[in-house]
């Protein structure tokens, strides 16, 4: 398992265990984490699942695609640790990780 810690806007702490190969979107979402929303369902085509990945994470979740780029402009308030939930598989190495949802999604 993998424990991913989802903090929010306001502080709100959610630590989840997850199965490498799901994605932060589905693990959040399996969990009955509000602040992602997911409302395409992980196919990259709404900004629903926009979470914030800090700077020591960066380099184990890897760097947005194109399309991820470009369904990130609709996201509120993005900026250059903004990711979509629904790209990034979850792996071993991510064990801890810790992302932030933005004051929008509540």
């Amino acid at each position: 398992m993998v424990k991913v810690i989802y903090v929010e806007h306001n502080g709100t702490r959610h630590e989840v265990d997850a199965k490498p190969g799901l994605t932060l979107k589905d693990a959040a979402v399996q969990n009955g984490i509000n602040a992602i929303e997911a409302e395409c369902g992980g196919a990259c085509a709404c900004a629903t699942c926009h979470i914030y990945v800090p700077a020591e994470w960066q380099r184990v979740t890897g760097s947005a695609s194109a399309h991820e780029l470009a369904m990130l402009e609709c996201a509120n308030a993005p900026d250059q640790r903004s990711r979509l939930g629904c790209q990034i598989t979850l792996t071993p190495e991510m064990d801890g990780l810790t992302v932030l949802t933005p004051r929008s999604q509540r």
